[in-house]
């Protein structure tokens, strides 16, 4: 599939792929070994985030000693991905060779 870059910069998806990760109105933009890396990402607001915590009826303490868990466990870095391939050009000089 391909997607055009208007003339002000903006992008359209197509709705397959939109379609393919769900309903969202903003994505995490990440440009990475010459690829664009868009992440989905679902806003919620702060009283529905509150209200979760609540219901859970979390501590202070609680929540201490699972961010301290989850530092603990945290996975190994990953790997770095392989730089773009070169573009290859013929110019005159390539071109009269072949």
């Amino acid at each position: 599939m391909l997607a055009k870059i208007t003339s002000k910069n903006q992008l359209t998806l197509p709705l397959s792929v939109t379609k393919a990760v769900g309903a969202t109105t903003y994505f995490d933009v990440e440009a990475r070994a010459g690829q664009i890396i868009l992440t989905p990402v679902r806003i919620q607001r702060g009283d529905a985030v509150r209200a979760k915590l609540a219901e859970l009826d979390l501590s202070d303490a609680d929540i201490t000693q699972a961010v301290d868990w989850a530092r603990s466990q945290a996975p190994a870095p990953a790997p770095a991905l392989a730089a773009e391939p070169r573009a290859k050009y013929i110019t005159r000089k390539t071109a009269s060779k072949a």
